[in-house]
């Protein structure tokens, strides 16, 4: 099977199937050279990242219902003659080989001058939507409805920029008792271009990635990756040695492991999963890490609890969400509508609803999630805040770098990618006052 095959496999798989991008290419790819592995995951990726704009160039060209398999063998195709590095001669043989490997050899003519014609016209022709939410959509790739959510809210300018903005590198970290020193001297040592986290001075932001899961320092737990995003919303729990914190949504374990390095291993984190596998996942991810303080259960946060008032220092809730502010996931936004954000904002409210008696009285809750949808964040809290008045918003802004303290507002804090470089995450802290 050529690496093409696999790619549209995979990418079938993914629009067609609702699988998840990186699960998708994992099972696609496990017996894959390490190299053929890179190139089918990157055209993968970078056609998804395109898909709108892949596909309206293609209809552009090509008037009428497609067969789904042509349709992403187009897109293989488009992407990579007018967006990665292969020459448009190449793209186009390939493809055409691709529909005959597929048992559609009687479309090839088709293919061929569907592919010639796009090549020929390039993209210096191509017309944009004048509408601008439309053109925001198909320039970006974004479902309409969601372009024109972020259009309302931030307006023309600035979702562009956000839109437009794309992440190549990765942040790491060092676990103790694994040193941030030991960790840049190992950068260094191994030639890897680094800068120092903007926000949070033990991330490590690599200009590129490398293999980090078969590296020995991975291996071993001196070293996870996670975003500033991530750990600041773990340093706004305040956590110090002897704490008794819940991180009530944990996997895959990443915070709960921040969480347990800054209280020195100290105290006790109970960490909630609700999801067997994941529970698993998070409690190999404190293995690697040589966390001691931390005990994984799974239970359901959304859920009632008879665990009794006021037992916990702070509580961390980085509750389930759309994940559109996650960098590098593009199949994400294709498989949420308004209809999910809608859904995740009930489940989303019950677990804080639920969870919050457990905090003591002046305790915090950080409730976070990973995207920049308002439904998911500041409604979320506001209704929170206005049915349980034993609660009140407030603190964030002490807990932030001073980067960041003007942009808190009313205890909460939206980060963007385009701005701040790392994940849109969203931060609220909670004090409880009775």
């Amino acid at each position: 099977m050529s690496l093409r095959r696999i790619a549209l496999d995979v990418l079938l798989e993914i629009t067609q199937g609702g699988k998840y991008a990186n699960l998708a290419l994992k099972s696609a790819l496990k017996s894959a050279e390490h190299s053929d592995a890179a190139w089918v995951s990157a055209l993968v990726y970078e056609t998804l990242d395109r898909l709108i704009l892949i596909d309206y160039i293609i209809d552009a060209h090509a008037k009428g219902k497609m067969n789904p398999k042509i349709r992403g063998i187009l897109r293989l195709g488009v992407c990579q003659a007018l967006f990665m590095d292969t020459p448009e001669s190449a793209a186009c043989n390939e493809t055409v080989k691709l529909t005959s490997e597929i048992g559609k050899g009687a479309l090839k003519g088709f293919v061929n001058g569907v592919m010639r014609n796009i090549c020929r016209t390039g993209l210096d022709s191509l017309k944009l939507p004048d509408d601008p939410i439309d053109r925001l959509s198909v320039k970006h790739s974004y479902p309409r409805w969601l372009a024109e959510e972020y259009y309302n809210k931030y307006g023309v300018e600035f979702t562009e920029q956000m839109l437009s903005y794309r992440h190549t590198g990765m942040t790491i970290r060092a676990q103790a008792p694994y040193t941030s020193a030991e960790l840049e001297e190992s950068l260094r040592t191994r030639g890897l271009p680094y800068m120092r986290g903007n926000l949070i001075p033990d991330a490590f932001k690599l200009e590129r990635g490398f293999d980090v899961q078969n590296d020995e320092l991975f291996t071993s737990g001196k070293l996870t990756v996670q975003s500033e995003s991530a750990m600041l919303v773990c340093r706004a729990c305040e956590p110090k040695r002897d704490m008794y914190l819940l991180d009530a949504c944990c996997a895959p374990g990443g915070k709960t492991a921040y969480l347990s390095m800054l209280m020195e291993n100290t105290g006790r984190i109970d960490a909630w999963e609700v999801h067997p596998h994941r529970a698993k996942l998070a409690e190999n991810t404190l293995l690697r890490l040589g966390v001691k303080n931390a005990v994984v259960k799974v239970r359901d946060a959304s859920a009632s609890t008879d665990d009794g008032d006021g037992i916990y220092d702070a509580l961390l809730l980085d509750v389930p969400c759309s994940g559109l502010g996650v960098l590098g996931k593009p199949d994400v936004r294709y498989a949420k509508s308004p209809e999910t954000l809608d859904e995740l904002s009930i489940l989303q409210y019950s677990i804080l609803s639920n969870c919050c008696k457990l905090v003591k009285v002046g305790g915090a809750i950080i409730y976070a999630t990973c995207t920049v949808s308002s439904r998911e964040n500041e409604c979320v809290i506001d209704r929170f805040i206005s049915e349980h008045k034993d609660f009140c918003a407030e603190g964030l802004a002490e807990c932030v770098p001073e980067c960041l303290k003007a942009r808190v507002k009313n205890s909460m804090l939206q980060l963007f990618p385009h701005i701040d470089d790392t994940e849109g995450f969203f931060i609220a802290r909670i004090v409880r006052k009775a």
